[in-house]
């Protein structure tokens, strides 16, 4: 049995979108009394609904900075921790963007979170607005051991959206990469946020390792069914808010879909 699989009990889980407003190192900001507050009305509503899992990201952090600074390591710490221990049934991660999976794994630590994501793991990548990505899956897994949090799964975005290959290479062979460098799960999204991968891709990630892969964007109620057959389970963020935030209605229209109400 996966790691992920010993942690996630339910056949192909869900893990619901927890975003953040702005942190109060930047001037949009509500405070971080009100981001706790926002943090857990979303889990409140996940658990309520029966999703399996929650991932936390400073996704209003606008413009996003490529590394965490130490006041963003204090503040996702605090956030992670109080959903962490309001948490009675989701599994929680943690993901600060835009690519700092050391970071990440920090305050997945200090808080009892049970995994991360990260974008960049094995891909060569650019954006324009970034430059290109540190890719160092070896320093990451060593970095998880040396913090003594191997018990912290990883999972790894294969070729992310929004972002361009430097290094041209199939699905089949990233997922390997993937696989071979110690991702726990294998994360395949669509081209944007809100667009679902095509399944053969999804096959091909899956041929190409025995590690878990699971989808990272864009399903919903009329193509839930017909991907999770592809797939080891899903992100879903797009598909259960509204406003920024989870809406329990558009949750429970996804689980009412899938037939897990």
């Amino acid at each position: 049995m996966s790691r992920f699989n010993t942690i996630f009990k339910t056949e192909k889980p869900l893990i619901g979108m927890i975003h953040l407003p702005p942190l109060p190192d930047y001037s949009s900001s509500p405070g971080i009394e009100a981001i706790i507050k926002s943090a857990l009305s979303d889990l409140k509503i996940l658990e309520a609904m029966g999703i399996d899992g929650a991932l936390i990201e400073n996704e209003y952090d606008q413009p996003h900075r490529v590394s965490a600074t130490r006041q963003t390591f204090e503040y996702m710490t605090t956030i992670t921790t109080a959903v962490v221990k309001a948490a009675k049934k989701c599994v929680i991660g943690v993901e600060i963007l835009l690519n700092d999976p050391k970071a990440s794994l920090d305050v997945a630590k200090a808080s009892g979170a049970n995994f991360i994501r990260t974008d960049y793991f094995v891909d060569q990548m650019s954006r324009p607005e970034y430059g290109e990505f540190k890719i160092d899956p070896e320093g990451l897994i060593n970095y998880r051991n040396k913090i003594n949090a191997d018990h912290i799964l990883i999972m790894a975005d294969i070729q992310v959206k929004y972002a361009t290959m430097l290094q041209p290479r199939t699905i089949s062979a990233s997922a390997t990469l993937a696989s071979h460098h110690g991702a726990d799960v294998i994360v395949v999204s669509g081209d944007a946020t809100g667009d679902a991968p095509v399944t053969i891709d999804l096959d091909n990630a899956q041929n190409g390792s025995t590690t878990p892969v699971i989808i990272g964007s864009g399903l919903d109620c009329e193509n839930a069914n017909m991907l999770l057959d592809h797939c080891d389970g899903a992100i879903v963020g797009t598909a259960l808010m509204k406003d920024k935030v989870v809406n329990a209605e558009n949750v429970k229209a996804l689980l009412k879909s899938m037939g897990r109400l």
